[in-house]
């Protein structure tokens, strides 16, 4: 049993772009956030990523032993050295996202890691809510709500998370609790860095387009746009969630432009599709926060700046990590799990009411295993 009022706790993510693994301290009683802490990251080694893209698309029973091993050895990696932590929040690496149909899969075991680390895990955070109808994602809204309640927002500010996939989340910090009606709205808008990051590594064998350097220096094929924001996905209301490869045909139809080209084109898929996003706000933000690695995009946020009706900036400008945000949303997540508090609401995931969700693994022992 998790003890009530602040605790300290560790958060972890690895996202659909396969960077790496980053991990942060919270400290939260699962309401509110009373301070931030230490923070860490462990890149993936180019053999690590290559194993992590073989097990793309697979489920639980898919032969994914391996993919496992790399997820569990790397978060292992990165969260021994935290000390005095109460709880761990282990999200995993989403393999596949299927929602309504095959459910979704985020590789890892967080009872393993609890009795390696000898803390307490919380993980598997998408399941019951899948299983109760919901989306599954995104579930960072009920941390956005408490941020945007620490940066003492008093009025309507919307989160753009530009991972491997985008999300948003609207957020009216008026209202007393995340998941009161009206509180918060928030869905993916489309793809981010996935596709464009697989490009330049199919085509440069980079990780990233650094600074948005290529994209600039590219043409943007409206056609190939035009169609892309024509996919039904964009016509269908939120909340919505999408797979890391959902949008494959956007990267086939930039097969045969030149690489400054098909960047600059991807690079503009981000930008219209968090456009058309914001039709869907219940009201205008007064301002966008931009987290996630496609913040430190430059050719993205000069787009973002241009379409979107309001102040854009990254998190930063607001005094938070852009770099650490989602870890610190599984550390606060954790708490709340490890509390039977609420994840999920019917504005963020579409699940039918406000619901808990995730496994806590108690530790075999209560100290670390040297040696891990």
């Amino acid at each position: 049993m998790l003890k009530s009022g602040i605790v300290r706790a560790l958060g972890t993510m690895s996202g659909t772009s396969l960077d790496g693994v980053d991990a942060a301290v919270l400290e939260t009683d699962g309401q509110v956030i009373a301070g931030f802490g230490a923070t860490a990251y462990r890149p993936y080694t180019d053999a690590e990523r290559a194993v992590l893209r073989a097990h793309l698309g697979r489920w639980q029973n898919d032969g994914v032993a391996r993919c496992a091993t790399v997820v569990e050895s790397a978060h292992i990696a990165v969260m021994a050295p935290f000390e005095e932590i109460d709880i761990a929040g282990f999200h995993g690496q989403t393999l596949a996202h299927d929602p309504g149909e095959r459910g979704t899969h985020q590789c890892g075991n967080g009872q393993h890691l609890a009795d390696v680390l000898g803390v307490p895990v919380a993980w598997d955070f998408r399941s019951h809510d899948v299983a109760s109808g919901g989306q599954g994602a995104p579930l960072t809204p009920f941390y956005h709500f408490a941020l945007a309640q620490w940066i003492g927002a008093t009025e309507p500010v919307a989160f753009l998370n530009l991972g491997g996939v985008g999300n948003i989340t609207w957020v009216d910090p008026t209202r007393a609790d995340p998941a009161d009606d009206g509180a918060l709205l928030a869905f993916d808008t489309g793809p981010a860095n996935a596709p464009l990051n697989d490009l330049m590594q199919a085509r440069l064998g980079l990780g990233y387009d650094a600074d948005g350097q290529l994209a600039a220096t590219g043409t943007v094929e409206d056609a190939i746009i035009q169609r892309f924001l024509n996919h039904p996905y964009f016509a269908q209301p939120a909340p919505k969630s999408l797979d890391r490869d959902a949008f494959a045909g956007l990267c086939a139809d930039v097969a045969g432009l030149s690489d400054a080209d098909a960047a600059a084109t991807l690079t503009h898929a981000i930008v219209a599709s968090t456009a058309q996003a914001f039709h869907l706000c219940p009201s205008p933000p007064a301002r966008l926060l931009v987290c996630g690695g496609g913040r430190k995009n430059k050719t993205v946020m000069r787009g973002l700046a241009q379409v979107i009706a309001c102040d854009v900036q990254t998190v930063e400008a607001a005094g938070l990590d852009g770099d650490m945000l989602e870890a610190q949303a599984f550390a606060f997540l954790a708490v709340r799990a490890a509390h039977g508090l609420a994840l999920s609401a019917p504005g963020t995931t579409g699940v039918a009411v406000a619901t808990s969700g995730g496994r806590i693994a108690k530790p075999a022992v209560t100290h670390r295993v040297p040696g891990f």
